[in-house]
């Protein structure tokens, strides 16, 4: 009998019946959607935690953190090894996770795509055209380049010698182009304006210790395409509240972005070798970039089935941006609906038509769900149900095993990582630091007795015996006594200077004189040794005796 993952209870006549789907309906992707609290999340935990039962490889991405931390009791014994745990939050035992490493060719202008969406995402208010294709030629060019990672993007615009390495490597025509025609031909000026957007989104990000520590390291520690082929148990903790959302974002895409190479990579086995691997993305619309278009076209092929929740259609896109929701109800095979609004109702009541109208989904209660189910391949007549209780826990819980094996496997001491990121950036030593830093060293004072008063100080230079040497209070009496002693200026006395007014006094008198003779008007700049000034005739000129 082949395996089914059951979810739900028929409640239609109180006629009770416990259903399920099977894993080949499965591939073709399972869609929840309903409003927060209505029970969605405890319904994907008791389908993961079958899952895991059953020995299937899973992978879990969390964006609350809750779910997976109780799935980590729910882990048998046997399977404490088959578990990666990934928790950013455990900053001192960071995962190595580097998306650029070692792509193939044929797959670099995916990364770097899946990469623009993830940015996208993050950066809408900011993103532009011109962001878009400056940061996509420097993720090109650095795929090239070995042990680059997302650090790389920020220092191959900010350091020409870096950048210098890196283009020599590339072998791209188009992107080596860019780099040795276009941007060499960018003026200072128009340089700085077109990455100082790039710089500042990705310095805000890898100024954070918590994803540096995870993207900053060259080889990364989890082999997604092992995770697949071997069946284990991907938890993936990224809490918005404790890692931030803009992280949780990145982290998650990034995640994604890598299980889609690792699912496609599998065409080198045949499809019936290829084990089934069960993606849950509960709060999917945090990470609904245009590269789902693809997987949920795509990967049923390569065995990557996807089970997705969330809470409204428009959080996937509206308009011009509607690609993911379009691909979602374009190939999902099974739908499942809590209590969802007016709006989604109406939109879901074409695929409900005429079971349930746009009323019955406003109204449902909590874990009651209307499901339209993938059977044999065929989608069955719209039903309603109740879904599941949680799952009996375990005699004993294996949760520090779990996260104890996993940091041993899969983590790192976070010293040992930035000291190699620093290394990497060429501050690693004390000789790599900047001029001004490396020059400041610590004063030396000098034992002394004040030639004076006698007391004990201190000096910045050595005693000789012949020089007087005087304490802080001796030498302020001093140069207070040198300021009066010192002749002072009539100006300091405050003796007001008499001003020699007798050669102006001359000079205007002849003038006044010309002009009551009906002379033109004067420039008076020869006739005042140069001073600027026009006197017209009526014009009048007083000064002082």
């Amino acid at each position: 009998m082949e395996e089914i993952n059951f979810f739900g209870e028929t409640n239609f006549r109180n006629m009770r019946r416990k259903f399920g789907i099977k894993v080949d309906d499965r591939r073709r992707h399972f869609y929840v959607i309903g409003k927060t609290g209505m029970g969605k999340t405890e319904m994907l935990k008791n389908m993961a935690v079958q899952d895991i039962k059953l020995g299937h490889g899973i992978g879990f991405v969390d964006p609350h953190g809750e779910a997976v931390e109780e799935l980590l009791d729910f882990v048998p014994e046997a399977r404490v090894k088959d578990v990666v745990y990934f928790n950013p939050a455990d900053t001192e035992h960071p995962i190595a996770f580097n998306v650029m490493e070692q792509v193939d060719p044929d797959k670099r202008h995916m990364v770097a795509s899946g990469l623009m969406s993830v940015f996208k995402k993050i950066w809408p208010d900011v993103w532009s055209a011109r962001m878009e294709y400056i940061l996509n030629n420097v993720v090109l060019a650095l795929l090239e380049y070995p042990d680059s990672t997302l650090l790389g993007i920020n220092r191959m615009l900010a350091d020409p010698e870096y950048r210098q390495k890196v283009v020599d490597y590339v072998k791209d025509p188009v992107v080596k182009t860019f780099w040795l025609q276009e941007y060499a031909r960018y003026t200072q000026r128009y340089e700085v304006e077109a990455t100082a957007a790039v710089q500042n989104k990705v310095g805000q990000l890898t100024s954070n210790p918590l994803i540096r520590n995870i993207v900053g390291q060259t080889r990364s520690s989890i082999d997604m395409r092992k995770v697949m082929d071997e069946k284990k148990i991907l938890l993936v903790n990224i809490s918005k509240g404790r890692i931030g959302e803009d992280t949780s974002r990145l982290i998650g895409g990034l995640l994604i972005t890598k299980l889609q190479l690792a699912a496609m990579s599998r065409v080198d086995i045949p499809e019936e070798e290829r084990e089934d691997f069960f993606l849950y993305i509960d709060e999917f619309q945090h990470f609904a970039t245009e590269s789902f278009v693809n997987i949920l076209s795509e990967a049923r092929k390569y065995r990557l089935s996807l089970i997705l929740s969330h809470q409204y259609i428009a959080q996937l896109g509206v308009g011009t941006e509607a690609k993911v929701r379009d691909a979602v109800f374009g190939n999902v095979g099974t739908i499942v609906s809590f209590r969802i609004g007016a709006e989604d109702a109406e939109a879901l009541e074409k695929e409900f038509f005429p079971e349930f109208t746009a009323i019955d989904f406003m109204n449902l209660g909590k874990y009651t769900i209307y499901v339209k189910l993938m059977i044999e391949g065929v989608a069955s007549r719209p039903f309603s149900a109740n879904t599941l209780p949680p799952p009996s826990p375990l005699e004993r819980s294996w949760r520090q095993e779990v996260i104890q094996f996993s940091r041993e496997q899969y983590a790192s001491a976070a010293s040992k990582v930035e000291q190699g990121i620093m290394e990497w950036t060429g501050v690693g030593a004390m000789g790599a630091m900047p001029v001004a830093l490396a020059s400041v060293q610590p004063q030396v004072l000098y034992d002394a007795r004040c030639s004076k008063c006698g007391k004990d100080t201190k000096v910045v230079f050595p005693p000789d015996g012949k020089r007087p040497v005087y304490c802080k209070s001796c030498r302020k009496k001093l140069k207070r006594k040198g300021e009066s002693d010192r002749p002072r200026t009539p100006e300091e006395q405050g003796v007001k200077k008499k001003r020699d007014t007798q050669g102006l006094k001359q000079v205007l008198q002849e003038a006044l004189r010309k002009v009551n003779q009906g002379s033109p008007a004067l420039n008076l700049k020869e006739e005042l040794g140069g001073k600027e000034g026009v006197l017209k005739p009526g014009e009048t000129v007083r000064f002082d005796q």
